[in-house]
């Protein structure tokens, strides 16, 4: 009887593309079995015909549809041998008498005249009329084509609207459905939060919010409350995604997730429909958890745009939200998680206690941090003997999680290139090189010239760092072209949390060592100090403007961290303050220029040294420079290192 079951269960389900089928066979039957008879005599030419016609064989001649003729024989011509095959087998007999031949002519009147001049020269008595044929169902097929091409696209068309193929989800009537992924105990979510490497703060509240779901009485006893929301606020590639992820992989309880875009759609209301949509389904299944990552897509603050004024769909959408979330109806036990790296540019009212009751900033990770996550990124690597992780993360300073990611990837990809059997220390070295300074171009065409002046530049940069107090200490240079430089310097920065203006002046004056250094030997400049005039150009522009270290404006920043300012079309300061602002910059920048053009005079020697040193090993590292200059003299025991300039 079980048995029986199963076969009955395994039915094939009934499909509306069956319908179509159906219907296609059914038309193309009609018009196939319509036609037959139409022609079933077997095709001649004129020439022939008229041969059949001057022997008398021919008893009528029918003409159809003014193009085509019909033959048909005479009794005693029928027996002749050569008409023998004249008349096709018919699947389905036909009544009445069948022709025996069939041609197509091409204009009547030449065709009538000709017919009519061998009939009266032979005498004969060969009956001709006129016939016209319709076939109907293929007239009919051909007239409603258009409109099923019509219908068939327009079904198309807000299938796709809609949001899928087949089933519910996939009608037009649908479309205002939420499209959120549900996430379960019974989905197959494997990441957990021992899988989330640093992030310890931000993994303790998420951890809370998930063990209130799981034990409530723990904090309801108390009279404490369930947060209605949590906003996961950091840089791109950080971790606020992975950490919605094994929220998901935690939470026993039902996890819809979905992204701010899901919401806008071209139609007026959609996004507000779906908005209402998934907080009904969260309330029904809670207490439930719902997870929008990018809510800028949908949050960014309303009105803030005077161009296009009104009141769009994506305010919509966002006021609805702002209603669910806490409006006048209760919305008991579901908590709502959101992600963003733009959070000033969020609605106030969305970011007000009661809706997202915490805010949780998921920074880069420090040097702890990283150790953590290259340890979860290294599980699945077959690494060398005795690879170092604290020298690995001491060689990623300002890293996200996903740079780390990409690091370790790149790695197992270089020592697979290389047919090694384990990843190394210097497969991560060359991994770190690459995402930083970009591929390496070999084979780029450059000129003596150009390739002297490029040494001197990056040489011009590793001397002035290593003469100065707080610039960072050199790691390798290279005049290798790599990505869109031709030739690059890594350095080994400190991490700091505060800058002091020495540390900013000494970093500037390096960076323009490149420059100055082209002045000294070649007493001319280039365009290749772009990237180093860009750099310097922000940091003096903040030094005056942002963090009010420039003694001629004051303890002043026109910084607006909320952001209003950003479509504003008035500086928060006068002309005459402009002009200052402006002289004070390029003041700051052409003072260290000066300074670094001072200290390459006074080491001009060794600065041609390294560069020759340079043009003949391409790459040189921290060993040469020692050579030629000696021990820095503010050296550190603890060196972090290296991004590029």
């Amino acid at each position: 009887m079980l048995k029986d079951k199963k076969t009955t269960n395994k039915k094939p389900k009934f499909s509306q593309y069956w319908v179509y089928g159906i219907v296609i066979v059914i038309f193309l039957a009609i018009n196939v079995f319509s036609g037959l008879g139409s022609s079933t005599g077997n095709l001649t030419t004129p020439s022939e015909f008229f041969k059949y016609l001057k022997d008398g064989d021919v008893d009528k001649v029918q003409i159809v549809n003014r193009r085509k003729a019909k033959i048909y024989l005479t009794t005693e011509a029928s027996r002749k041998e050569i008409h023998k095959n004249s008349i096709k087998q018919q699947l389905i007999p036909i009544a009445g008498k069948t022709s025996n031949y069939y041609f197509e002519f091409g204009d009547l009147q030449n065709f009538e005249n000709q017919l009519n001049k061998v009939i009266s020269d032979n005498n004969l008595n060969t009956v001709i009329n006129y016939e016209t044929e319709q076939n109907v169902w293929g007239d009919f097929l051909i007239g409603i084509l258009p409109f099923v091409v019509i219908i068939g696209v327009w079904i198309f068309i807000m299938r796709r609207m809609s949001g899928g193929a087949g089933g519910g989800a996939g009608q037009i009537f649908n479309i205002g459905k939420s499209k959120a992924k549900l996430f379960d105990q019974n989905s197959d979510v494997k990441i957990t939060f021992k899988d989330v490497a640093g992030l310890e703060g931000a993994k303790e509240e998420v951890e809370e919010i998930v063990d209130f779901l799981k034990n409530p009485e723990k904090y309801t006893s108390l009279g404490g409350k369930i947060p209605k929301g949590a906003l996961l606020i950091g840089a791109p590639g950080t971790g606020k995604t992975l950490l919605a992820k094994a929220v998901a992989g935690e939470a026993k309880v039902p996890f819809y997730s979905l992204s701010g875009s899901d919401f806008v759609e071209m139609f007026v209301g959609v996004g507000a429909s779906r908005v209402r949509d998934l907080f009904k389904q969260a309330k029904e299944k809670a207490p439930s958890i719902i997870f929008i990552d990018e809510i800028d897509a949908i949050g960014r603050a309303r009105g803030r745009n005077a161009i296009s004024g009104g009141n769009d769909e994506r305010e919509n959408t966002l006021n609805q939200l702002l209603s669910e979330m806490d409006g006048f109806g209760t919305n008991s036990n579901v908590i709502v998680l959101a992600a963003t790296n733009r959070v000033d540019i969020l609605d106030k009212a969305l970011l007000r206690a009661g809706r997202f009751d915490r805010q949780i900033f998921v920074d880069l990770p420090d040097i702890r941090e990283r150790k953590e996550i290259f340890e979860v990124h290294l599980r699945p690597l077959k690494k060398a003997r005795g690879l170092d992780v604290d020298f690995l993360s001491k060689q990623t300073p300002g890293f996200s999680g996903a740079d780390i990611a990409n690091v370790c990837n790149e790695a197992a990809l270089i020592a697979a290139r290389k047919g090694k059997k384990s990843v190394g220390k210097q497969d991560f070295l060359d991994a770190v090189d690459r995402i930083i300074g970009g591929l390496e171009k070999k084979n780029k065409i450059i000129t003596p010239a150009e390739k002297k002046a490029v040494a001197f530049h990056e040489a011009g940069h590793a001397t002035v760092s290593w003469m100065l107090e707080y610039a960072a200490p050199l790691v390798k240079v290279t005049i290798v072209p790599r990505g869109q430089s031709l030739g690059a310097a890594w350095y080994l920065p400190e991490e700091r949390l505060i800058v002091r203006p020495k540390q900013i002046l000494d970093e500037m004056c390096a960076t323009l060592g490149g420059r100055a250094a082209e002045k000294v030997i070649f007493n001319e400049i280039s365009t290749g100090a772009l990237s180093d005039l860009e750099k310097v150009t922000k940091q003096a522009r903040a030094m005056v403007t942002i963090y009010g270290l420039n003694d001629k404006i004051g303890n002043l920043t026109y910084y607006d961290s909320s952001g209003q300012n950003e479509y504003g079309f008035t500086k928060p300061y006068s002309e005459k303050t402009a002009a200052l602002i402006d002289k004070e910059i390029s003041s700051i920048i052409e003072e260290q220029y000066q300074r670094a053009i001072k200290i390459l005079e006074k080491n001009k020697k060794k600065l041609t040294k390294l560069a020759e040193v340079l043009l003949e090993k391409e790459v040189i590292f921290k060993d040469n420079l020692e050579k030629i200059f000696g021990k820095r003299p503010f050296e550190k025991k603890e060196e972090d290192i290296a991004v590029i300039k």
